[in-house]
């Protein structure tokens, strides 16, 4: 994978919901993508952990650009099927998403995501996500 798609996808990681969201790209690697989120009180449940649906939105957008690494830039990436496990509440300085493919065929891939909850002393894991995502021809791309 060549410098300028990795400058890509990280910037375009971070646009619409995920924006809205305050997602932060780690790293970008063939196959492979990290992001994290630092959380605030707008993440939050009642209880004050983060909520079990950001957790979702991280595992799910992480894996889907995991997959964008090993496709053509003509190529969209949409989840068919997202479950995730949820192990402890999510409380930390920052919650860590990293997915990885773990399948590839021409029209199917797998990722699966795994979340840490991050604090000074620890490092946590809260979730696990396996994503299916489904590679298809992007029609404003191919106009």
């Amino acid at each position: 994978m060549d410098k300028a798609r990795i400058e890509f996808l990280t910037k375009d990681f971070i646009r619409g919901f995920p924006a809205f969201c305050n997602l932060e790209v780690l790293s970008v690697g063939r196959g492979r993508f990290e992001s994290q989120l630092r959380p605030n009180t707008q993440h939050a449940q009642r209880d004050g952990y983060v909520h079990a649906g950001m957790l979702a939105t991280m595992a799910d957008h992480t894996a889907g650009y995991a997959a964008y690494t090993l496709v053509e830039k003509h190529i969209s990436i949409l989840t068919i099927e997202l479950k995730i496990n949820y192990f402890k509440p999510a409380v930390g300085e920052r919650i860590v998403c990293r997915s990885k493919v773990i399948h590839q065929g021409r029209t199917i891939l797998v990722a699966e995501s795994e979340l840490f909850a991050i604090t000074a002393e620890s490092e946590k894991l809260v979730a696990k996500a396996t994503v299916t995502l489904m590679a298809i021809a992007n029609r404003a791309a191919v106009v």
